[in-house]
């Protein structure tokens, strides 16, 4: 069971900010293309970085956590999918206390008075 402890949290991630996307109507997985350009903005350099610290030594990953699958850069899946997670649940976090608070984000169609 210990194996499954970080994809346990991904999916606690998905699982805690799906609700917004259905109740508040964040509308995220409609804008595919802008989802899919946060994310790599936010990804690459991360991953890069992940990747060069752990060849460097400065962290490791516990695999007694992980499904034992690595990817490319020697990092686990689960560390992959974090960089998709994370700012997926960032982005319907944001969009939902926008979407209460009535916030624009500047692609709203001018209101005429």
């Amino acid at each position: 069971m210990r194996s499954l402890t970080y994809a346990a949290m991904l999916v606690f991630v998905l699982v805690a900010t799906l609700p917004l996307e259905l109740v508040l109507r964040t509308r995220v997985y409609a804008r595919l293309q802008r989802l899919a350009l946060t994310v790599v903005c936010v990804a690459v350099p991360f991953v890069v970085w992940d990747v060069a610290a752990t060849h460097a030594g400065h962290w490791r990953f516990d695999l007694t956590q992980t499904l034992g699958i690595e990817l490319p850069g020697g990092l686990p899946l689960e560390e992959w999918a974090f960089f998709l997670v994370v700012p997926l649940a960032s982005v319907l976090t944001l969009e939902a206390v926008r979407s209460v608070r009535r916030w624009p984000v500047g692609d709203e169609p001018e209101e005429r008075s």
